[in-house]
């Protein structure tokens, strides 16, 4: 008896089919602040309404730590000292930047001045925000009358209490108001922004519990808010990872920084582009996580042909496929796993050498895991895309030994449609498709490994060869299995004979009458 993917591998206890349209408070918030965007510009109001929204949490954070000092005056604490806040990994926030005095002056014209000058103290007072803040409120283009009506519409969340904190109501606020504008933006939002769907299947497939997560394309911060979360969910402990990322969007890096400041995560994140200024040149990381811009033409490869990074071929000039592939492995500790994100043509592109590179990789044995993802997930394209998995040393003593083993899963017929143009995956799809490859693998507890006909297939590098060094998992997975109704070959034989002549019969019917109407019309013999 040839079993399913679900009933051999344990799915979530809590099982459902819960996506993150399915939500409360976030989405009337978004209904009202996105009312009061009038006409400005998505990428311009993203800034104001997150900007307030940080400010608003770093200032209730404050605040409930201020009265909690207040509380302790008599045995010597300083409600006023800026060590005491820092102690507790709070930001200081000076007087002219509390929330309470900013909601005070909502109504005034100079609003936007204020919240320039708070903003501006912070970063003054906090160095870790150096840089970080938007400071541009006070521009004339900016209706001030919005604006104040804005900073009070965020000033009915409470985000900076402890309860909201454990919550992480501010973070959820955040994402989900960066998942909005991102699809408000439609194809430049995926610069800032990885569904977090498809950053959560990397993140459960991978299980980053302890060690270096290095993000070279990070956007707004995703894929390290995500493993935080697997972590937590997982009963790890926060520090058990160390977070290293780059960003070449300087608004886009400044978004990731207040992302990860909000939740509490320390993160080395540089700022400049990854190829050609490499912010952390010796790292050697335990996990990659990544979501690259897609086929790419503009990275000017042609001045890195001699890069020592290209181990496997130099990367072609017109496509940074590849050279993001191999800056992932260049940055692998010698037992490191990848995940990352990448158009369908780099499973089987053969276009200026890319072929080469591929046949490299796979030859040197690293491709752990190929999973071909549903159409529609982002914001930014239409295009389907996959995912790549890739491990350093398949016999690492963690796993079983793979060695001249790749799974192949072919997820291309999961997830929901949401709304008209997008898709999203589902908690039960994300449980099969990281089951799947954990029973595989051997993880502990993770159950049998059984393959399933349209879904998962394990391959040798013999097969892979054979293939043509082609890595779509639908070359590999065969054909789901047909059902078994019941009925009998010759029943349905007759039964679908005897159907098919009353349609026949219909369709003459239908054939004379649309002739009949025709000669009506005068245009009959």
């Amino acid at each position: 008896m040839r079993l399913s993917c679900a009933t051999i591998f344990p799915m979530a206890k809590k099982t459902n089919t819960d996506t993150g349209a399915n939500l409360g408070f976030e989405a009337k918030l978004w209904a009202a602040a996105d009312a009061l965007r009038n006409n400005m510009d998505a990428a311009e109001y993203k800034h104001v309404v997150l900007g307030l929204i940080f400010l608003k949490y770093i200032s209730d954070a404050f605040e409930a730590k201020h009265a909690e000092l207040e509380a302790q005056q008599v045995q010597g604490a300083d409600p006023e000292d800026p060590d005491e806040y820092r102690a507790a990994s709070i930001f200081w926030v000076p007087k002219e930047a509390r929330w309470a005095h900013l909601k005070a002056s909502a109504p005034q014209p100079t609003i936007g001045t204020l919240v320039d000058d708070a903003m501006a103290a912070i970063e003054r007072d906090n160095p870790s925000l150096k840089g970080v803040l938007p400071k541009d409120f006070g521009r004339a283009g900016l209706d001030k009358q919005r604006l104040g009506q804005v900073i009070n519409l965020v000033s009915d969340i409470a985000l900076g209490s402890a309860a909201d904190r454990a919550k992480d109501t501010l973070g959820r606020v955040y994402e989900y108001f960066l998942a909005r504008f991102a699809s408000a933006e439609g194809k430049s939002g995926g610069q800032f922004y990885t569904p977090s769907r498809v950053v959560r299947v990397l993140v459960e497939m991978l299980a980053p519990y302890k060690g270096r997560v290095y993000d070279p394309c990070c956007g707004s911060g995703g894929m390290f808010v995500s493993s935080e979360k697997f972590i937590e969910a997982h009963s790890g402990k926060l520090g058990d990872i160390s977070i290293y990322g780059q960003e070449s969007n300087y608004t886009t890096w400044r978004l990731a920084k207040m992302n990860l400041a909000i939740r509490g995560i320390d993160a080395q994140i540089g700022h400049g582009n990854t190829f050609h200024g490499d912010a952390h040149p010796d790292l050697k990381a335990d996990y990659v996580l990544a979501n690259p811009p897609f086929n790419d033409s503009d990275w000017r490869g042609e001045l890195l042909k001699d890069d020592k990074r290209w181990a496997y071929g130099v990367p072609p000039p017109g496509n940074a496929n590849y050279a993001w592939v191999q800056h992932f492995i260049h940055h692998l500790a010698p037992t490191g796993l990848a995940g990352f994100v990448l158009a369908n043509g780099s499973m089987s592109s053969n276009q200026s050498g890319e072929g080469e590179i591929r046949k490299a990789i796979i030859e040197a044995d690293l491709v752990d895991c190929m999973v071909a993802l549903p159409g529609q997930l982002f914001y930014s394209t239409q295009i389907p895309v996959c995912l790549w998995f890739l491990a350093r040393n398949k016999r690492n003593g963690r796993f079983r030994d793979r060695r001249g083993e790749t799974l192949f899963i072919d997820a291309r017929k999961l997830g929901s449609m949401v709304d008209r143009t997008h898709r999203e995956l589902t908690d039960d799809d994300l449980a099969r498709i990281a089951d799947t490859y954990h029973a595989w693998r051997g993880d502990m507890d993770a159950g049998e490994y059984a393959e399933v006909p349209g879904l998962c297939k394990a391959a040798t590098l013999e097969d892979i060869r054979k293939r043509g060094h082609v890595l779509t998992p639908g070359r590999y997975v065969g054909a789901e299995a047909a059902q078994d109704d019941g009925e009998p070959f010759e029943e349905k034989m007759n039964r679908l004979a005897g159907t098919l002549r009353e349609q026949q019969v219909e369709a003459a019917k239908l054939d004379a009458a649309i002739i009949a109407n025709l000669k009506g019309l005068g245009y009959g013999e």
